[in-house]
């Protein structure tokens, strides 16, 4: 369990780390003590917090209700319950996701997901709050105008897993390359080409905030990366019904991209750049069992 194993790094930030199911205390022993859980979960077994924090899915009811056969009732239940249907034992369930609370208990960030079967892991959120985890299985390159380390959050993953795939860079002195929005003025902007896999999908890239920079001959200024930086680029497994048993034939899933940047410097701009990456990632089973019966 990604969370548990990332419990120590989580902790040397000051991070506590709670979990909370609608599932009874009975249930979440045995799942803890089958999982090896050392921090707590916390059983709300009438969903009075669930609903306390509005996470409460109500569709789970609507779909054991009189309407349970409604075309849109029947698409809802898909979508935010359960693929294979409701039943009366998952009524009370949340909307999964995550909340980060500060010291007086405010939340701060939270991260939820539309489709329940496609989740983030717990490195892609550190990543999003630019936090940041331990490097895993990171190349390492350098080119004539900068340096990189790009990684994956996870190195497993599976069916509905949400993970990003992390490049720190690293300008040499008096390089810059260039930032969305200096496309408009005729420059090419750093990114990320993701080859195409099936079942994966791939988000638009998140790029940091960037500075003005002034060329003085043509009197432009335009946004560039001058400093270290890092993009993220989020990938979801699909948690499509298909996609389990299409995953299931494998044993690794690989993704391979490009990156893309034309570098300048305060005379010149060098020649377009594509640096090739690949990264290979552990397949996990999906674990359905909630408690030894």
């Amino acid at each position: 369990m990604e969370l548990q194993s990332r419990l120590e790094e989580l902790r040397a930030q000051g991070l506590g780390v709670v979990a909370i199911s609608y599932d009874s205390e009975e249930v979440l022993a045995d799942f803890s003590q089958r999982r090896d859980i050392t921090f707590p979960l916390l059983s709300d077994d009438d969903s009075s917090v669930i609903t306390a924090f509005g996470i409460l899915n109500t569709v789970a009811a609507e779909g054991v209700g009189p309407n349970r056969d409604d075309p849109d009732v029947v698409a809802d239940v898909a979508k935010y319950v359960s693929l294979f249907g409701a039943n009366p034992m998952i009524v009370g369930t949340p909307h999964p996701g995550t909340f980060m609370l500060d010291a007086t208990g405010r939340v701060t960030s939270r991260f939820f997901e539309e489709f329940y079967r496609e989740r983030n892991t717990t490195a892609n959120v550190m990543l999003k709050l630019g936090a940041g985890l331990s490097p895993i299985a990171a190349i390492e390159g350098t080119t004539a105008h900068l340096t990189l380390t790009a990684y994956p959050s996870d190195p497993s993953v599976t069916v509905g897993t949400r993970f990003s795939i992390a490049i720190e860079i690293v300008p040499n002195p008096d390089i810059h390359v260039y930032a969305p929005g200096a496309e408009q003025m005729g420059y090419r902007v750093i990114g990320l080409t993701m080859a195409p896999v099936p079942h994966v999908r791939f988000e638009p890239v998140e790029f940091p905030a960037s500075e003005l920079y002034h060329f003085e001959p043509l009197d432009e200024r335009v946004p560039v990366y001058q400093q270290p930086f890092m993009l993220l680029q989020e990938v979801v497994v699909s948690g499509a019904a298909e996609v389990e048993e299409a995953l299931a034939e494998l044993d690794a899933l690989t993704l391979t991209g490009t990156l893309d940047y034309q570098a300048c410097n305060d005379e010149l701009c060098f020649d377009p750049v594509s640096v090739p990456l690949s990264f290979t990632l552990d397949l996990d089973a999906l674990d359905r069992q909630r408690a030894n019966r």
